[in-house]
């Protein structure tokens, strides 16, 4: 079982890593400072979760690799994030509507995660979901403020979840690890989210005067190590002075 542990903890952590790092290329670009400063403190938290879970995972491992190795000696076939996290940041919309769809889903995952029978994971959880849930309202207000503004500002609102919505079918993909860990207790099948998370995200899309896409075609392959071209680019970046200077300390 500690194989799959270690498995469903490098997704719960990718997930959170990758996020970091396309939320921190936005730092100076965001349309105010105050945003500047939200959205890097929403990385930092994605990047705290992240160490937290990659430890973890090392530990269960048991080959000796702590959060850096996991973080920064991994390919891109080593990843286990979903697609939505590595999709390329585009417009202030195409962020504000990934934050909004992922931070919907990591608020309910953390909720039902305090639960699990994984003492330390709960406990990771617990913590996560306080920072979640502004990371939700943060996504949440400027999904509506730019869906319900000017022309353009919809415009580019409605794209970015047209776009962005069919990766979210992903997040709640189940398999024969995430069935095996809930049965044991240990962790919290997504797909038991996906109504929670509609009820969390249609009331904003909503208010933002938005339409809701229809479900269809549905990408996936993230937690398979299948990933976009986008991945290895951000990973290239991601990786470079540790791999440049193994071992170096600073």
């Amino acid at each position: 079982m500690s194989a799959d542990q270690v498995d469903y903890l490098l997704r719960l952590g990718d997930d959170a890593l990758v996020a970091a790092q396309r939320l921190g290329e936005w730092y100076a670009g965001t349309p105010e400072m105050e945003q500047d400063v939200a959205l890097a403190n929403i990385a930092l938290d994605q990047l705290g979760m992240a160490r937290l879970l990659l430890t973890y995972a090392g530990e269960l491992e048991g080959k000796g690799r702590d959060e850096d190795a996991l973080a920064f000696l991994r390919d891109d076939r080593e990843f286990r994030n979903c697609l939505l996290v590595e999709l390329p940041n585009g417009d202030f919309a195409m962020t504000m509507a990934k934050l909004l769809f992922l931070s919907a889903y990591q608020r309910l995952l953390y909720d039902a995660s305090i639960g699990v029978a994984d003492e330390r994971l709960a406990a990771m959880c617990a913590k996560a979901r306080k920072e979640s849930a502004y990371h939700l309202d943060n996504g949440a207000q400027w999904t509506i403020r730019l869906g319900d503004g000017t022309d353009e500002s919809h415009r580019r609102m409605q794209a970015a979840v047209d776009e962005l919505w069919p990766y979210t079918h992903e997040l709640f993909a189940s398999d024969e690890l995430c069935q095996r860990l809930d049965e044991a207790g240990l962790a919290v099948n997504p797909a038991t989210l996906r109504d929670g998370w509609l009820s969390t995200v249609e009331p904003v899309l909503a208010e933002a005067t938005l339409e809701r896409p229809a479900d269809g075609w549905a990408p996936e392959g993230g937690r398979r190590g299948v990933h976009t071209e986008h991945l290895s680019y951000l990973l290239a970046e991601m990786q470079v002075l540790h791999r440049a200077h193994p071992g170096a300390k600073w």
